[in-house]
């Protein structure tokens, strides 16, 4: 979690320039946000004006024809309070149309890099963080670029306008509300410092939060078998208290600051009071500009507390982006070379003095050479963690290996688009994985041109079809989440058809019936004649009797193949094969 720590202030300017480039395509609607902002501004001026005329012109000086003129002031500021209307509901329109877009174009942005990312990346970044980054900070970012900065932008062009119309009102009465403004000033910064330094606090706990959750969700059925409920929970209680402390802390800024700010401003209208009876009376200042000034003076500290706020979110949309950023930047250890080779149609694959760490030097691999022809059937067996599934994902490139290369028609696959080889391959897992959608969508994955007539002959071919014609929707009957309505065996057998319908040229069975009971093994037993037709297949598997018709069976040890041969050959050399054979059927 050291990673969701901000690391400062030194690059904000260039974070904000990145952002601004996810505006750039609406500069349009962002500069016609500001021109109406200004209107608004303006706009918002003629109210006090209006009420100084109204009082020295009709109220004081009794002018005739006083209630008409009082009238047409009442109807002129009617129009105006229209136009400010419109103003106002034109520029929130736009800013948050404009955000909207943004944001839209930023989370597909981190959708496209998450599935650019290596299988490494994800071995090492929980999945409840890396779903803060598109959901909580992006939102982030969206109250920035629909609200703060045009918010931003119009407490200052409010301020610069006000400022400007105090001082020709009076220069003394502007004197007193500058007299509290180095106040002000300091109040905000220690404001701005302490929420920035609880905001920072919050996106840490959240992140964790989301962590937390995502993994004892998932993992629900193991606590409750375990009666870990209650550990989770005062697990769980620890991060949330760190959530709740972060907010106090924002909360206790929050609340002496707007009372400060205030205390501060009515010291500054006390002394526009004193200030203004004394100069009334002596014909210094006339009693209708000192009640506009009154109306220029409250909306001159509105703005004051806004722009601390907004700068919050100004930080916090800061802090955001560099955890964004962060992820968009960085690079795919599995990338394609500049000018990628076509894959041939050769699909002889070798295997060079492979070696293989997940990290440092703590070989998985060691000096690993085999070579499989097209059309082969090959198996590879050994203990936990002698590095059979290792052996498939540096087939797929799921990552690269550190020494020796692997090729596919005697081309480096590294020399590959890592898309365009993997077509080739089709791989059904030991926990197969299912997506929220249908049976149909589960297995065509929206695959270009698979239709139904495609899926009915996957299904029969892997011996699904029947539990399929017995679904009321068939290939249309909803899968809930992880296929959480289906049982294991069946699962399988969907992850398989799903396999066969994309037509690999070469199969990968990763303990693909180690998992299923035994109707449904033999089901699939059944179905691997027709299955590994024409196609070369490996084979990863614990049960024996599921690999013995293999052309070669690979043993693997500690990171070594041992022995190569077929089942009548390695039972005749009595080594690793004979010694892993001997315990499964002991028994027997």
């Amino acid at each position: 979690m050291e990673q969701e720590q901000v690391q400062g202030k030194l690059y904000d300017s260039q974070l904000l320039r990145r952002l601004a480039v996810y505006l750039k395509p609406y500069r349009k609607q962002v500069a016609a946000t500001v021109g109406l902002l200004t209107v608004h501004s303006l706009l918002e001026s003629v109210g006090p004006i209006l009420t100084s005329i109204a009082v020295d012109r009709y109220l004081v000086q009794r002018a005739p024809g006083a209630w008409d003129g009082i009238a047409q002031l009442s109807l002129i500021m009617l129009g105006v309070s229209v136009l400010m209307l419109l103003a106002e509901f034109g520029q929130a329109l736009l800013m948050q149309w404009t955000g909207q877009q943004a944001m839209f174009a930023l989370r597909r942005d981190l959708m496209a890099k998450l599935h650019q990312l290596d299988i490494a990346y994800f071995d090492k970044h929980p999945v409840g963080r890396l779903v803060t980054r598109v959901t909580g900070d992006v939102d982030t970012l969206n109250e920035l670029f629909s609200s703060g900065l045009v918010a931003i932008l119009g407490d200052a062009i409010m301020l610069t306008w006000l400022l400007g119309v105090l001082l020709w009102m009076s220069p003394g009465l502007t004197a007193l509300i500058l007299i509290v403004t180095p106040a002000i000033y300091w109040a905000t910064m220690l404001f701005r410092s302490q929420v920035s330094a609880s905001y920072r606090r919050i996106r840490l706990a959240v992140a964790r939060i989301n962590a937390f959750l995502n993994e004892h969700i998932n993992g629900i059925a193991v606590l409750q078998a375990f009666n870990r409920e209650q550990a989770a929970r005062d697990e769980f209680a620890e991060i949330n208290r760190e959530h709740m402390l972060a907010f106090k802390q924002s909360v206790f800024a929050y609340g002496w600051f707007y009372p400060v700010v205030e205390f501060l401003s009515m010291l500054a209208f006390a002394g526009i009071l004193v200030y203004g009876g004394w100069q009334v009376p002596g014909g210094g200042l006339s009693l209708g500009v000192l009640i506009a000034f009154f109306q220029f003076a409250l909306r001159f500290f509105r703005p004051i507390q806004d722009l601390s706020e907004k700068y919050n979110i100004l930080q916090s949309a800061t802090a955001a982006s560099e955890r964004i950023f962060q992820l968009l930047d960085t690079p795919a250890a599995i990338a394609a070379p500049a000018d990628p080779k076509p894959v041939p149609d050769d699909l002889t694959i070798t295997f060079e003095n492979v070696w293989f760490a997940y990290a440092a030097e703590d070989w998985v691999l060691r000096d690993v050479s085999f070579s499989i022809a097209p059309g082969e059937a090959i198996a590879i067996v050994g203990h936990t963690g002698a590095g059979k599934t290792t052996v498939t994902n540096l087939l797929l490139r799921f990552y690269d290996v550190q020494r020796g290369a692997i090729k596919i028609g005697g081309i480096d696959i590294r020399e590959f688009d890592p898309l365009e080889l993997r077509r080739r391959f089709a791989i059904v897992l030991q926990d197969p994985y299912l997506f929220t959608g249908t049976v149909g969508s589960n297995i065509s994955l929206g695959g270009a041109g698979i239709d139904e007539a495609r899926l009915t002959a996957a299904a029969a071919e892997v011996n699904l079809l029947d539990f399929i014609d017995r679904l009321p929707g068939r290939f249309a009957e909803p899968i809930l989440e992880r296929g959480a309505n289906l049982s294991t065996g069946q699962k399988q057998l969907v992850s398989f058809a799903r396999a066969l319908v994309h037509e690999p040229k070469i199969l990968i069975l990763d303990e693909a019936t180690s998992s299923v009971e035994t109707d449904t093994e033999l089901r699939i037993r059944d179905a691997q004649k027709k299955l590994l037709t024409g196609r070369t297949s490996i084979s990863i598997a614990h049960r024996l009797s599921t690999i013995q018709n293999a052309d070669r069976i690979f043993a693997f040890h500690k990171g070594q193949l041992r022995e190569a041969g077929t089942h009548a050959e390695l039972i005749q050399q009595r080594g690793l094969y004979w010694k892993l054979y001997q315990l499964q059927y002991q028994e027997a």
